[in-house]
């Protein structure tokens, strides 16, 4: 397994396959880098080099107590990327993935970024505050974070229904996709889980999003039940110099995953264009 040891002792494993120019793959809360295998595998194909890392508490990284922070996450890729000497490089974020990609982007990733993409993301911010009335109310993450610390294997299960989803009228529900799923959020540690959801949902983005130059995708499903696009994508579109905005009808927030063919002719056409 390739690990790397980070300034302050913590293993960060990630996955480092094929040669050409590295896209880095962010994933979402409370998952790892395997949320990304079906985009992993069809960029491999196509002559990049792809990288994939298990956030820090999450997955096969260490389960630390602490850095559960966006500003942690970011320094984190900053180390990884150095020490894999990335350059010419995209960086992909789903949901908290979003927001990871944006702040190493706007602090660290000047001489070694190329392209940006957020999927599904937090960005610009999503709890309710004084300057973001329209914000989803903090009860409902109070709700996320009583779920989580009290009966995180049953609530993990549950939580697979709307991501996906597979609670609308109609829908083929995938039970290997929602399994795994709940593998991959099961594998990471619980404090991790719990201080990340203040992490995506309390950050403010803004700056990071109005500061950064380079071109960025913002790729968003309008029927997404966890990051809502009108609050997050369209907003986020918005507030990039360089950035383009692309909503499908009835996808999901997983749809990385659900509807990973039209997603990944997108991103591909993007990386090209």
């Amino acid at each position: 397994m390739s690990k790397i040891t980070l300034k302050d002792g913590t293993e960060i494993y990630y996955k480092d396959w094929g040669t050409g120019q590295p896209i880095v793959f962010h994933h979402g809360w409370p998952l790892s880098g395997d949320d990304w295998d079906a985009q992993m595998m069809f960029f491999l194909q196509q002559g990049f080099r792809v990288i994939a890392h298990d956030r820090r508490g999450h997955g096969r990284s260490s389960q630390t107590a602490d850095g559960h922070d966006m500003e942690t996450y970011a320094a984190d890729v900053a180390e990884l990327t150095e020490a894999l000497d990335l350059k010419n490089a995209i960086h992909i974020g789903h949901s908290t993935g979003g927001g990871e990609v944006i702040r190493y982007v706007a602090k660290y990733g000047k001489d070694r970024v190329a392209k940006a993409v957020l999927i599904s993301a937090v960005t610009p911010i999503m709890a309710q505050t004084e300057s973001n009335p329209d914000g989803i109310p903090m009860s409902i993450f109070d709700e996320i974070r009583e779920g989580t610390a009290t009966s995180r294997p049953q609530y993990f299960q549950d939580f697979t229904l709307p991501f996906y989803g597979f609670n609308r009228e109609g829908a083929k529900v995938s039970q290997g996709i929602r399994d795994n799923w709940w593998r991959q959020g099961m594998m990471g540690g619980i404090k991790a889980h719990y201080d990340c959801i203040k992490a995506f949902s309390e950050t403010d983005f803004t700056e990071d999003l109005k500061s950064v130059d380079i071109p960025v995708l913002v790729l968003h499903g309008e029927d997404d039940q966890i990051v809502p696009f009108e609050l997050t994508g369209v907003k986020a579109a918005k507030l990039l110099k360089n950035g383009k905005l692309i909503t499908y009808p009835g996808f999901p927030h997983g749809m990385p995953t659900t509807e990973a063919a039209t997603i990944n002719k997108d991103l591909l056409a993007f990386i090209q264009s």
